[in-house]
């Protein structure tokens, strides 16, 4: 406790207000009470926690519109509260690049296509139920049933999903078809299922930056085309959903895990090859 008291105190106090999400009611209602710690704000109560969460970050986001009008907050202000339920952290803006990945290659050629729950735990990990919820909350993902059943949906019975976006009589984001479909989703399931990554136990952005070095190697396991100097580190960040300055720390793990060689992420670039092992899943610029 100490020394999770001494963090804190690095950081300077800003303003204080809780937001919580309570079950409200008959449980088999699924009704939940939004209450805020500011008297000013009455509660409210949703019938059910994907809006409630949606109603909590709205509500944030209205005091944080307060105090933006007054000038504030600081840069680096953020929620401080590292509660694994936090609703600010619940709907995670990199929801969608870390959990769309798989469902739009399944859905490349004609908006839909099966998943299993183990295709999304390879992803996911532990974030599987909280990153569907927001891709479905959002209609990125349409459900036939719920994301609970998703998770426990077995190859043998795999879920149906649509991603209306990638249906017929919308602009085609991508030019391949089914065989060639097949084959990305399988490369790729190959690169973040990768024995000696998994054993570092990453989180999904340390999996996304493999599968994005991967992707963008020359013959030799070079990162970049070799004019460009490696990769931009601005390209890298928005794929891997990292502020740029967190890049290394990732790059770090994957050197760790005997990905790459070595990683170099200042002016700008990041620069480094692919071991000799995972050069056969290199994408060969």
């Amino acid at each position: 406790m100490a020394v999770q008291a001494d963090r804190q105190e690095e950081h300077l106090r800003g303003r204080v207000w809780t937001v919580r999400l309570d079950p409200y009611g008959r449980p088999a209602a699924g009704t939940v009470r939004l209450s805020c710690s500011c008297p000013a704000c009455p509660d409210q109560h949703l019938p059910g926690a994907s809006p409630g969460r949606r109603a909590a970050v709205g509500h944030v986001n209205t005091h944080l519109a307060r105090i933006r009008a007054d000038g504030g907050p600081r840069d680096q202000a953020r929620c401080s509260c590292r509660a694994a339920d936090c609703a600010w952290h619940t709907p995670d803006p990199a929801a969608q690049p870390r959990g769309g990945a798989r469902p739009a290659a399944g859905a490349a050629r004609c908006g839909t296509g099966n998943v299993t729950g183990q295709d999304l735990t390879g992803w996911l990990q532990g974030d599987v139920e909280r990153v569907l919820g927001r891709l479905v909350s959002d209609g990125w993902l349409h459900l036939p049933g719920t994301v609970a059943e998703v998770t426990a949906s077995r190859p043998e019975d795999p879920t149906a999903f649509t991603v209306p976006a990638l249906l017929p009589d919308h602009p085609r984001p991508f030019a391949f078809g089914k065989v060639t479909r097949a084959r990305v989703s399988g490369w790729a399931q190959k690169v973040v299922g990768d024995r000696k990554i998994r054993t570092k136990k990453p989180g999904a952005a340390t999996r996304l930056l493999a599968l994005y070095t991967a992707a963008h190697t020359r013959p030799d396991g070079g990162l970049g085309h070799r004019e460009d100097g490696g990769l931009r580190l601005d390209d890298v960040a928005a794929f891997t959903t990292l502020p740029p300055n967190r890049v290394a720390e990732h790059a770090d793990l994957l050197t760790a895990a005997d990905w790459l060689t070595e990683a170099d992420t200042t002016r700008g670039r990041v620069r480094g090859r692919l071991t000799e092992r995972v050069l056969p899943l290199g994408g060969l610029l």
